[in-house]
């Protein structure tokens, strides 16, 4: 009996899901790119042309498209360091998605050392904005439509004003699930749920259902070893969290952050000169004393004591010492669990951030900034 021939197998042909489509300000983005763009925004009066300008990077592997943006006050510069160390960091290797990379959005208040644009107003109050309106209303309409619009997420990069510092921290909307996550994953010592406020980028990214977290760390015009090292770390975490980044294989333990949804300042109630007895940080109970202001010619006889209005950790203070009557001094985040447990976290935090030394780093890695 004559066999009959095997029948032929089948080629098996394999379907590849083209990529999405990624296109910021006009620039189609495809994976394995690593490009720089430039948004016109308003010329200056010397009709020189001005630029916001984007670093894209985009995996070869699609993801989540991310946007991390610093200096919407153009004197908060500890975000511009952050973000160039970000797109330094080795674990872009393993991208997946697209990140988004501005260091500079107040171009022109970056230019001068000023927190607001050249016609008074915030930039961070300007949102969603118009082609027709002020110059901040235009650049917050252009970013926003150019940038953040295409976005699945973002982390925007802020410090406290001049002469004023602020613990690392992250503000966020905490009862959107997954904006907390994300604010769980940068691993900040306090985070803080704070109610989106009108005009600003957190808002509007808020009513287009994008996440976004709002890391405030340092003080205008200043560099901040810990808070940019616990920045680009922050940011590399959130990555990880929203599978743009492989998991961590770090067997440490994850710092807990201290939760809460209300916080007060602590004001001077006279004018004078202020000797802080109290650093970012500090844990406090209702009745200590923060600090003392003093005449500059009186007697000891003289001082007024600050006090604390109710417990809590201390996120943000005042540097300057010449006081006017009912400046804010303290900016401290009520805080009423086991101090003596936050209290060990924050000292982790800490001693995980905390340069050694100031010589340059090994490793080609970036050495401390002095501060």
């Amino acid at each position: 009996m004559e066999k009959k021939a095997p029948a032929a197998k089948k080629a098996r042909t394999t379907r590849r899901t083209p990529a999405k489509k990624v296109v910021i300000a006009g620039a189609d983005i495809k994976p394995g790119d690593r490009l720089q763009l430039e948004i016109p925004v308003a010329k200056l009066y010397t009709h020189t042309e001005l630029d916001i300008s984007i670093k894209a990077i985009r995996g070869r592997r699609d993801g989540p498209t991310l946007f991390v943006s610093a200096a919407i006050h153009g004197d908060e510069i500890n975000g511009v360091e952050i973000v160039r160390r970000l797109l330094e960091h080795r674990a872009l290797r393993s991208l997946r998605g697209t990140l988004l990379a501005i260091p500079i959005v107040n171009v022109h208040g970056f230019l001068n050392n000023m927190r607001y644009l050249p016609d008074g107003r915030d930039l961070n109050r300007s949102f969603p904005g118009s082609p027709k309106s002020s110059l901040a209303g235009r650049i917050a309409y252009t970013f926003f439509n150019d940038v953040v619009a295409h976005c699945d997420y973002g982390i925007d990069l802020h410090t406290g004003a001049r002469h004023r510092g602020n613990l690392p921290q992250i503000r966020a909307d905490l009862q959107d699930e997954r904006t907390r996550a994300m604010a769980e994953a940068f691993g900040a010592p306090v985070m803080l749920h704070a109610k989106t406020r009108d005009g600003s980028l957190r808002e509007v990214a808020s009513d287009e259902n994008i996440p976004v977290l709002l890391y405030e760390a340092g003080e205008a015009l200043r560099f901040d070893e810990v808070a940019i090292r616990a920045g680009v770390a922050g940011i590399i975490n959130v990555m990880r969290q929203i599978g743009m980044l492989p998991p961590s294989r770090s067997k440490k333990p994850k710092r807990k952050p201290m939760v809460t949804d209300q916080s007060y300042w602590v004001r001077a109630t006279v004018s004078g000169v202020l000797r802080a007895l109290v650093p970012l940080g500090a844990f406090v109970q209702k009745g200590d004393v923060l600090a003392i202001i003093s005449d500059p010619i009186g007697d000891s006889g003289d001082d007024v004591e600050i006090k604390a209005h109710d417990e809590g950790i201390v996120i943000g203070r005042t540097y300057l010492p010449l006081i006017y009557e009912g400046d804010a001094l303290f900016h401290i985040a009520k805080y009423k669990a086991d101090i003596e447990d936050a209290l060990k976290h924050y000292n982790a935090f800490r001693e995980a951030f905390e340069p050694e030394s100031y010589p340059a780093a090994p490793n080609g890695e970036d050495p401390p900034i002095a501060s």
